[in-house]
């Protein structure tokens, strides 16, 4: 079934789970100046799906609603938040995010803040929801531009439903993009190897 038709455990759980985050500094002239658009992730590359292909979605502005569990606007200035959707014809989707902030040292502090919040969500989520069981996992840095980070999400409910995510926070210079993966499944359903393949190409591409 369609992740567009079916509404996983991990949706359902992202109201509950939002919370404060570490509150940036804003520029002091409000929302990042409009720079050169950074290029988004194809289709083709993110991980493979065993039995469908990838489908992406076109490039629209704003904050995805899909990094709601772990990753927020919350206590961020107003940057230049865009967004890309991909999804499988079965159970798995994807959503890419970039952020152009104003200088380097912004997108090195909105960087760590991202990351920070993923590597705190499985905690989150079982203080928010006493129904829910959740783990987090890092799957360490990794050297593209100036840097990404992978980490890895398993939650499962009291009534059985169990979602893997895959997430990663990557910068090159003032631009952060965050990249998200998700499906049915637990940790040994999670392309860990070709996820990392597939953050440091969304890192690279973006100039």
């Amino acid at each position: 079934m369609s992740l567009r038709i079916r509404t996983s455990a991990l949706t359902a759980l992202t109201a509950a789970a939002l919370t404060a985050g570490t509150v940036l500094t804003a520029p002091a002239a409000g929302a990042a100046p409009k720079t050169a658009a950074p290029k988004f992730l194809s289709a083709t590359q993110l991980p493979p799906h065993p039995t469908s292909s990838w489908t992406a979605g076109p490039v629209t502005d704003g904050f995805p609603e899909e990094l709601g569990l772990c990753v927020s606007t919350e206590g961020v200035p107003a940057y230049d938040y865009r967004h890309r959707q991909f999804w499988t014809d079965l159970d798995t989707s994807a959503v890419q995010l970039t952020v152009v902030t104003g200088t380097a040292a912004q997108a090195k502090a909105l960087a760590k803040h991202y990351d920070d919040l993923i590597r705190t969500c499985a905690d989150r989520i079982e203080e928010s929801s006493p129904d829910v069981e959740a783990e987090g996992r890092d799957y360490g840095r990794m050297p593209v531009e100036e840097g990404a980070r992978v980490r890895g999400l398993h939650t499962e409910t009291s009534w059985g439903a169990t979602d893997i995510a895959l997430l990663s926070v990557g910068r090159d210079g003032k631009t952060v993009t965050v990249v998200r993966w998700g499906q049915m499944g637990d940790f040994g359903n999670a392309p860990v190897a070709a996820f990392k393949k597939t953050t440091s190409t969304a890192v690279d591409k973006l100039y």
